[in-house]
C-alpha cells in the first residue's frame, strides 16, 4: 500500500474515532480552540499534513468543552525534531493566533523568523534548575496570555506547560514523537496524567497510550 493511500485510509479511520466516545480519564471541562482552515487569506506558508486534519476534526468534535480562554494557541517544543513536528500545525491557525515557545537556537530562530516567539531555558534533559526556570516562565506566560490551548511534542519543556496548563483549566494536548514506537518517552509518561488529550502518530504507539488518538505522521 502506498504511503499516500495509507495516510488517506488513516485519516478516515481517525476522523471516525474522533467522533466516537473515547474511554479514558475523567471528562475535561476545557474548551479546545477551533482552528481555522489551512486555506484562506490569512493562511501561513506551513502546509498541514494529513495528520493535522485529524487534529482539526478532534477539536471541532468538542472532546473538551466549557472553557472561556480566548488567547493564542501555545505551540511548545524543544528545537530540532520536536519543533519540526510542531511546524506543520502552524497552518491550522492564523499566524497572529499562535505563540511559540522554544529554545533560542539558530535553527529555531531561522524556522520561526517573523513569528511571535518566547524563548525558554535549555538544556532540559534531567536539568532541575532549568525545569524550575521553565516552570516560572510557564506560570507567568499562562496567566498573562490565557491561551486557548497548549499543544506540545516535548521534550522536557512540555512538562511545566502541560502540568500548569491543566492546573489553570487550559486545554493541553501532548503529541508523542514519531520515532518512539517501542516505549513512551519520559516526557510522555510525565505529561500523560495531566494532558487533556494525548495524540500519537502511529497505531503501534497506542500500546503505550491506550486512550490516545492516532493522527498519523507529522513529518
Amino acid at each position: 500500500m502506498s504511503i499516500v493511500r495509507r495516510r488517506r485510509t488513516a485519516a478516515v479511520t481517525v476522523v471516525e474515532a474522533a467522533r466516537a466516545p473515547v474511554a479514558g480519564p475523567p471528562a475535561v471541562t476545557d474548551q479546545l480552540p477551533v482552528p481555522r482552515s489551512a486555506e484562506g487569506d490569512d493562511a501561513t506558508t506551513a502546509v498541514a499534513p494529513a495528520g493535522a486534519a485529524e487534529l482539526v476534526a478532534l477539536v471541532q468534535d468538542g472532546t473538551a468543552a466549557g472553557g472561556t480562554a480566548t488567547g493564542p494557541v501555545l505551540l511548545v517544543g524543544s528545537s530540532g525534531g520536536h519543533l519540526a513536528q510542531l511546524l506543520p500545525l502552524a497552518g491550522l491557525w492564523s499566524q497572529d493566533r499562535v505563540l511559540w515557545v522554544t529554545f533560542p537556537t539558530p535553527d529555531a530562530d531561522s524556522q520561526l523568523e517573523g513569528r511571535r516567539v518566547v524563548h525558554c531555558y535549555h538544556p532540559t534533559t534531567r536539568n532541575i534548575p532549568n525545569l524550575v526556570r521553565n516552570g516560572v516562565l510557564a506560570w507567568r506566560l499562562l496567566r498573562s496570555e490565557r491561551p486557548s490551548a497548549v499543544v506540545s511534542t516535548g521534550a522536557g519543556v512540555a512538562v511545566p506547560f502541560v502540568l500548569l496548563g491543566r492546573l489553570l483549566g487550559i486545554p493541553t494536548v501532548f503529541i508523542e514523537v514519531y520515532d518512539r514506537i517501542d516505549s513512551a518517552t519520559l516526557t510522555g509518561r510525565l505529561c500523560r496524567p495531566f494532558a487533556s488529550r494525548v495524540l500519537v502518530q502511529w497505531e503501534e504507539q497506542r500500546r503505550m497510550y491506550p486512550h490516545a488518538i492516532v493522527i498519523g505522521p507529522l513529518l
